[in-house]
C-alpha cells in the first residue's frame, strides 16, 4: 500500500521535516530509517541534506517537477546536494520558510500574501508555473495549512468556499477538507505525499486517512 505512518525525531510533524516530490524527496541527514521509508513510497533519488543548517527541510523549501524553491540563507553545498532533484532558486524574503509559505505542484503555485511582486515573479519562474497570492482558512502559511500533489489537495477544514475555489483554481486539481495526526488543521506540516504516495504522522486516525486518500486519490 502507498502510505507509511512514521515519526521524524520523535516528531508526527513529517511536513515539517520531509518534502516530497514527483521525482524525489528531501529529508533530513538524521532521517536513517525514514529515509528509507521515503525512497520506497515516492520513488526516485532521496536528498539527505541540511536548509540554511536545519533539519527542518520540509518547511524551508518547496519543489515541483521543474525546480526548488528555498531561501537565502541556503548554503552551497546545500544547494549542490538539492540540485540532484533539479534547478535551484534562492530567494531574498523575511518569509524564507518556502515549504510553510508556497503550495506548489506541477500546475500552479499558491504564494504568502505578503510576498513581493519580485519575488511572486521568481517563484513562478523558478517553479515553471503560474504563481497567484491567497491564504487558506485566512494563514498566509498555505504551505502548512493545505498539502498538495498533482492529483489533488487537501486544506484546512476552515478554509472558506472561496479560499477552496482559488486553491482548485491555482492548482487544477480537486480540493477536500480533511484534519491529519488526531485533529491537527494544519495538514501541511502533517504528512508528505506526491501522486503515489503519502507519508503519514502515526497519530492519523483511520478516518483522517479515508479522507486524506480520498483527497490526495492515493488508493492500492
Amino acid at each position: 500500500m502507498p502510505v507509511g505512518r512514521t515519526l521524524v525525531a520523535g516528531s508526527p510533524y513529517i511536513g515539517v521535516y520531509v518534502r516530497a516530490g514527483e521525482h524525489g524527496a528531501v529529508v533530513p541527514p538524521s532521517a536513517g530509517a525514514v529515509a528509507r521509508e521515503v525512497e520506497r513510497l515516492f520513488g526516485g533519488p532521496v536528498v539527505r541534506t541540511t536548509i540554511a543548517d536545519t533539519e527542518i527541510v520540509g518547511a524551508l523549501l518547496v519543489l515541483n517537477s521543474n525546480g526548488i524553491i528555498a531561501g537565502e540563507d541556503l548554503g552551497e553545498d546545500e544547494r549542490t546536494a538539492l540540485e540532484r532533484l533539479g534547478p535551484v532558486t534562492r530567494l531574498r524574503s523575511r518569509h524564507n520558510a518556502m515549504g510553510n509559505n508556497l503550495l506548489a505542484n506541477d500546475h500552479g503555485v499558491l504564494v504568502h500574501p505578503e510576498f513581493s511582486d519580485e519575488a511572486v515573479a521568481r517563484i513562478s519562474a523558478g517553479l515553471g508555473v503560474p504563481a497567484r497570492r491567497g491564504t487558506i482558512a485566512g494563514l498566509g502559511t498555505v504551505g502548512m495549512a493545505a498539502v498538495a500533489t498533482n492529483r489533488g489537495v487537501v486544506i484546512h477544514p476552515k478554509a472558506t468556499e472561496h479560499e477552496a475555489h482559488v486553491v482548485s483554481e491555482v492548482l487544477g486539481v480537486p480540493v477536500h477538507r480533511s484534519t491529519a495526526n488526531f485533529g491537527v488543521p494544519i495538514v501541511g506540516a502533517c504528512l508528505a505525499a506526491n501522486s503515489r504516495a503519502m507519508l503519514l504522522g502515526r497519530p492519523t486516525t483511520p478516518v483522517e486517512f479515508a479522507h486524506l486518500a480520498e483527497g490526495l486519490a492515493v488508493y492500492d
